[in-house]
């Protein structure tokens, strides 16, 4: 199932500068290790120790959060866009 994945603008430096990766994959877990098999270096940037997503990390399948849904287990239908969106604090 091919999936595309928009990339931050502080995470381009993994893909070459690339805003979309195209992927196979069928959970947002099996997405995001396609990621990182084809673009080393995501992981430590996405997930914590404990394999969950960093706090600070926000991923959407089409316009749903994956925190509300099934988290990494959230299912990615064919042809659908996964988001990767860093959180923006500030004061």
């Amino acid at each position: 199932m091919s999936v595309t994945i928009r990339i931050p603008t502080t995470l381009r430096t993994l893909t070459g500068g690339d805003s979309q990766v195209e992927v196979e994959g069928s959970t947002v877990g099996e997405v995001l290790g396609a990621l990182e098999s084809a673009h080393p270096g995501f992981a430590e940037r996405l997930f914590d120790e404990d394999g969950g997503l960093r706090r600070f990390v926000n991923v959407f399948v089409a316009d749903d959060d994956v925190r509300y849904l099934d988290g990494v287990a959230t299912p990615v239908p064919d042809g659908e866009t996964v988001s990767i969106i860093p959180a923006v604090a500030g004061g």
